[in-house]
């Protein structure tokens, strides 16, 4: 399955050439880098001036586009030569951020603006290499630097980058960035979503210098098959990379080989040891690994643990263990825009532990990567998660390709994370043929490109034979996940929560059921009886109603309810309640905690046995 997985890496450029970027660059992280940060000039463009002729032609497609494309960054010749904007001249916005909760006018915004940021940048040896890291920018993204155009990425949260070696001085560079994040059907999501559609390079920018040939790649993990072998690959990037050595060292495993590449750069490997001591949620220990060349040299924290299933029950390192999760939006309650800073995560993270968490899902989109960095130090188990939500253009070609292409990126970038544990396809799609074959590729493609992880997806409850009181999970999807995973929510959009004593559930799979969601929308320090929508008391007695109906399943191995923090929505529109909010987080937009958050608490706190034994 590994040689499967590298050979899968190796066709990626292949299977989406519609999608510009370069193969990304891995764990720039602990990479030699210098931050583009801070202040950058910007120019609203709802027209798309910039970038079409009055012809609508678009300008990078011409051999000698005029002035007016932004991309150049024209200045005028002379008094009399036409130059109708000047990007020195325009007012800064800050990167990384969303550029909804920084600027009054732009927070219904959806459109392109151009981002602009002037550098200068000595190599630290002259055959050295440069790359423009993106950790994320939302949704369509067009660089280019020095005013030729790098490339297109689409998707709004996972990392791309493009050499810009050849094209670099040491004074005077330029990098210009259109983003769009207007919302189109074909899209990755599509139109229709839950959640605010935070525009703008929301994450850091970063330039990434390494050597002429470096590391650009690696997978280091546990043996699904042999908890006391490490396995993986290292693929290297350059002219030279055929038959080179490439040193492992884990020293306190005492581990240090040295292994040769193959023509293409590539290496795999196996290392056995009797010495690993295993990541659990109790002790996540993580190794120092170092991966070095004979011009470069990286290392990271990786910790070894096993995931798996066993007919109903979820083993972490052969041993079974009940999820006690909550799902989480990445918006921050410190700044109220899109999260992006460790200070973010570790503040999110550390109100799940607080709860009593040993699981997150990161809905409905893969998170910073600061996010899993911190799970893994926390001892915290994470399911990530593609943007596939609810109803997508299932029969369009590019659809998938775009789909695909953002699920390769996120486990490129996480896949040595010992706290990802799950890998999920999508959430709340309606089962139809085209849907099916769509999911059942992402999977296929999944487990190729990753056999060290389970794959689930948030499914939706059904009745069982027709019959109201009796819910089942009717999906054929459900036949090809690990995890039987599903959305509910009696109680809130289906009768009150004293329903959910009246409901018994029927899982005909044998496999483990982790509930991806249920919860009810209470605004913080409203009060009322129990059956008074809206109120605290309303959402902790659904909490109290729920835990006991769903504790009745026999396959039950978990919970991530919907959800930690109130976020924004403009689906959301009730005045005095919602206001922009969905009201169902635990804690409220400026952390404040609900009485269903000590709820929840308690019941992981009295959490200790598994529902099937």
């Amino acid at each position: 399955m590994f040689k499967k997985a590298i050979i899968s890496i190796s066709l990626i450029a292949l299977t989406t050439s519609s999608f510009a970027q370069e193969s990304l660059i891995i764990n720039a992280y602990n990479r030699l880098t210098t931050s583009l940060n801070d202040n950058w000039r910007y120019i609203v463009d709802p027209y798309e001036n910039g970038y079409y002729n009055y012809r609508y032609e678009p300008f990078d497609q011409q051999d000698n586009p005029a002035k007016a494309a932004f991309f150049l960054n024209s200045k005028p010749d002379n008094s009399s030569d036409l130059v109708e904007y000047n990007f020195d001249k325009m007012d800064t916005i800050s990167v990384p951020g969303d550029w909804n909760t920084q600027k009054e006018n732009l927070f219904y915004y959806e459109g392109t603006l151009w981002y602009k940021k002037s550098f200068d940048y000595v190599l630290t040896k002259k055959s050295n290499r440069v790359f423009v890291y993106f950790e994320a920018s939302n949704y369509k993204t067009e660089v280019y630097f020095n005013g030729q155009k790098l490339g297109i990425h689409l998707g709004g949260f996972t990392p791309f980058n493009f050499e810009v070696t050849k094209l670099l001085k040491q004074t005077d560079n330029f990098l210009i960035v259109k983003v769009d994040n207007k919302r189109i059907k074909e899209g990755v999501p599509t139109l229709n979503t839950d959640w605010w559609n935070y525009g703008g390079l929301t994450r850091e920018v970063k330039l990434v210098e390494t050597s002429e040939n470096f590391i650009q790649d690696y997978f280091i993990q546990l043996d699904p098959n042999d908890n006391r072998k490490i396995k993986g690959y290292v693929i290297l990037n350059g002219v030279n990379v055929a038959h080179q050595n490439v040193q492992i060292h884990i020293p306190q495993l005492n581990i240090k080989k040295t292994l040769v590449t193959e023509k293409d750069g590539l290496v795999s490997f196996e290392i056995a040891s009797n010495k690993i001591k295993y990541w659990t949620v109790e002790d996540p220990i993580l190794y120092k690994v170092s991966l070095q060349t004979e011009e470069d040299e990286i290392t990271d924290q990786i910790g070894f643990r096993s995931i798996s299933t066993k007919g109903a029950h979820i083993l972490l390192n052969q041993k079974p263990i009940f999820l006690k999760g909550i799902s989480i939006h990445e918006e921050s309650p410190i700044h109220k825009g899109r999260a992006y800073s460790e200070e973010d995560a570790e503040q999110l993270l550390q109100w799940a532990k607080e709860l009593g968490c040993n699981f997150i899902r990161l809905a409905h989109y893969p998170h910073n990567e600061h996010m899993v960095r911190l799970a893994d130090k926390m001892g915290l188990l994470v399911w990530e998660e593609n943007p596939v939500y609810w109803t997508i253009s299932w029969d369009n070609k590019e659809t998938y390709e775009n789909a695909e292409n953002q699920l390769s990126e996120v486990i490129n970038r996480d896949k040595n994370r010992a706290s990802v544990i799950i890998w999920s396809m999508a959430n709340e799609t309606p089962s139809s043929e085209a849907r099916n074959i769509f999911l059942t590729q992402l999977a296929n493609y999944t487990r190729e490109k990753d056999p060290t992880r389970l794959i689930s997806a948030a499914l939706e409850q059904s009745n069982y034979k027709g019959n109201k009181f009796i819910r089942t999970i009717d999906d054929p999807f459900a036949d090809l996940v690990d995890i039987l995973s599903f959305n509910q929510y009696i109680g809130w959009y289906d009768g009150l929560p004293e329903k959910c004593s009246e409901i018994s559930w029927v899982i005909k799979q044998d496999k483990p059921v982790l509930i991806s969601e249920f919860g009810a929308g209470a605004k913080y320090g409203l009060h009322g009886t129990k059956n008074e929508r809206w109120t605290e008391e309303y959402q902790a007695y659904l909490y109290l109603e729920t835990l006991k109906m769903l504790d009745k399943i026999d396959q039950l191995q978990g919970f991530s309810p919907w959800i930690l923090v109130d976020f924004r929505s403009p689906r959301r529109v009730l005045p005095e309640i919602q206001e922009g909010w969905n009201r169902k987080g635990l804690l409220s937009e400026n952390g404040k905690k609900k009485k269903a958050f000590f709820v929840l608490q308690d019941y992981y706190k009295h959490k200790t046995g598994l529902n099937k034994e």
